[in-house]
């Protein structure tokens, strides 16, 4: 039979006629698919499409909205986990003198609707079932209009945005410090700088007339998303526990805020900085509103999820996942067993437990901050991505590398790993830093040490200035990350952790390098998630929550985070990297010894 013009492409524009429906009705789709000259390849194809399009007509839809330092994402995400459709857009920094950071959330809002609007594109909006956003635990700052109010001496009111990684309130922190109140247990026993009180604390102190006295409200990030889409000031716990001294239990402390400075916020009841607060994933208000829907291009009214800080989703998306048939340490063993590490421009340790465990330089433990009922200790490295980033970039034979990249369409990154593998001969490619060591602490120390003042640290160098040694000191700082998180990973440990499995997310996650240097020098499996997108899957799970399609986080973490690929450690090479763990710990130790000889100078 001579093939056919396709009929459904013919015909499409009538609602009346319909020759691929009235086909599948008539003829099994095993006929169709056996005899594809009898229909045409154009008719099969529409046919195909058809079924497929049939198929998906019952499931269900998720947006997951993050907002990381440099960039907003979103995706939409299937009730199964997959990501469908993914989008990204930059957001812009401001860096006004050294260690002031701020960003602009009416930049990042519009960031978020067009993401959305690009990953919705072309999807059944009744399929869609909620929304969900995480953010970076920047500080938002916004008067009692809800309009922008300035965070710099400047007054340029469209710079409302503290980033999480600002350094300014070091001299507030320290004094936070020093009244050793009690609240500072649940924070490792050390507030750190990126938190929310010590930058609160420099507004007062620093902005007094032009910000503090203008303030209507501050936000966490990820809660004045929810607010921009629902309308609602509500706060999720997991901001408020994490970066701004909260307890599930106990609620707000009236001494803290009185001792350091801030007894403004007690009289007025909250109202600031929040007194209405939901679990992650708990559905805010009455859903986006009219005008929150339009500007995300998505339904009115549709579920909008209490939020979680970007770590924290990227933890929901892979902790929970199934493991069974993985030949893996954590299987048949309870999630405690489990660290996820999040890493991207810095990194984060996020180990649960069923008790509250203390641990030194580690914050937390905090209740059902990120899964309910279990407490939270959240270890990190305040500069990861950033730091291979300075390295490499700084180095003088960039230029050299980056058209050697582009020549072979490479990444930089992949470029780096495939000339490391030229030059390691007969050796492991670990063993070419035997006598390269990095501290990398270029940002302070976040965990465990928590000490601000620590400055970055590298031995070995030479006068070499080729992509021979661009590329050992940039495995040297991946090695440096790697045992940071040994040390994070052991002082949990030591506390009352038990956790035998690694998982990990985020952009580094991407990079084989970084994480067989992780499964090497810590001793345990990494596990990757079957979609890269963790955090942007993290989100969308607490959409789904929040619609109710769910009957708890546990559930819809179990169904929709997938295993992708298991990194297993390369237990030949323990005791090579038990002594550049016993390198790493003498170079702290040394730079203190530095710093106290130079006391007074």
């Amino acid at each position: 039979m001579e093939a056919m013009t396709c009929p459904w492409c013919y015909f499409q524009s009538c609602p009346q006629v319909n020759p691929v429906d009235e086909l599948l009705a008539a003829s099994p789709s095993a006929r169709i698919l056996e005899n594809p000259g009898i229909f045409g390849l154009n008719f099969l194809f529409c046919v195909l499409l058809k079924m497929h399009s049939k198929k998906q007509t019952s499931v269900k839809y998720y947006v997951g909205i993050d907002v990381g330092s440099a960039s907003v994402r979103a995706a939409l995400v299937d009730e199964f986990g997959t990501v469908v459709a993914h989008a990204e857009q930059p957001i812009q920094i401001w860096e006004p003198q050294p260690d002031h950071y701020e960003q602009s959330s009416a930049d990042i809002w519009a960031a978020c609707c067009t993401v959305t609007k690009k990953v919705v594109c072309g999807i059944d909006a009744s399929r869609i079932r909620g929304v969900g956003f995480d953010a970076t635990c920047s500080l938002v700052v916004v008067d009692k209009q809800f309009q922008p109010l300035a965070v710099n001496s400047e007054g340029q009111n469209y710079r409302n945005v503290i980033m999480w990684m600002d350094h300014r309130a070091v001299s507030q922190v320290d004094r936070i410090n020093a009244t050793k109140h009690r609240v500072l247990s649940y924070v490792g026993g050390v507030m750190s700088v990126e938190m929310q009180p010590p930058k609160l604390l420099w507004i007062k102190e620093n902005l007094q007339e032009s910000c503090w006295e203008k303030a209507g409200y501050f936000f966490d990030l990820p809660d004045f998303l929810s607010w921009k889409a629902t309308g609602v000031t509500a706060r999720s716990l997991c901001t408020l526990v994490c970066k701004w001294t909260y307890t599930s239990d106990g609620g707000w402390d009236d001494s803290f805020w009185n001792i350091i400075g801030l007894e403004d916020l007690v009289k007025d009841k909250y109202k600031k900085i929040g007194n209405h607060v939901l679990s992650p994933g708990e559905s805010v208000g009455k859903g986006l509103t009219p005008e929150a829907a339009k500007d995300l291009g998505l339904p009115e009214g549709i579920a909008v999820a209490a939020s979680l800080i970007d770590a924290h989703a990227g933890g929901l998306g892979v902790i929970g996942a199934d493991v069974k048939g993985h030949n893996l340490p954590c299987e048949n063993q309870p999630i405690t067993s489990r660290v996820a590490m999040i890493c991207g421009t810095s990194s984060c340790h996020m180990g649960v437990s069923e008790t509250p465990i203390f641990v030194p330089g580690v914050w937390g433990p905090y209740f059902s901050a990120m899964v309910p009922g279990l407490w939270l200790n959240e270890g990190g490295q305040s500069a990861t991505g950033k730091l291979i980033e300075h390295v490499v970039r700084g180095h003088v034979a960039f230029p050299e590398l980056q058209s050697k990249a582009a020549a072979r369409a490479q990444s930089i990154y992949t470029y780096l790993n495939s000339h490391l593998d030229l030059i390691k001969k007969s050796l492991p490619v670990g063993f070419l830093t035997v006598d390269l060591h990095v501290w990398p602490d270029f940002h302070g120390n976040r965990s465990p040490l928590t000490d601000l003042t620590l400055k970055g640290m590298v031995v070995g160098l030479t006068l070499s200035r080729g992509l021979d040694e661009l590329a050992l000191i940039y495995l040297a700082t991946i090695q440096a990350i790697a045992l940071g998180t040994r040390h994070i990973l052991e002082t949990m440990q030591a506390a009352g952790h038990h956790l035998n499995t690694l998982f990990l997310c985020g952009g580094l996650s991407k990079n084989p390098l970084f994480v067989q240097m992780h499964a090497d020098i810590t001793g345990k499996p990494v596990v990757l998630s079957k979609e890269v997108e963790s955090v942007l899957v993290g989100a969308a799970i607490l959409g789904a929550c929040a619609s109710g399609d769910f009957a708890s986080i546990q559930e819809a973490m179990a169904k929709m985070g997938k295993i992708g690929r298991v990194v297993q450690p390369n237990h030949e090479h323990k005791r090579f990297y038990d002594k550049k763990y016993e390198v790493f710990l003498k170079l702290v130790e040394h730079q203190r010894e530095y710093r106290a000889i130079m006391k007074g100078f």
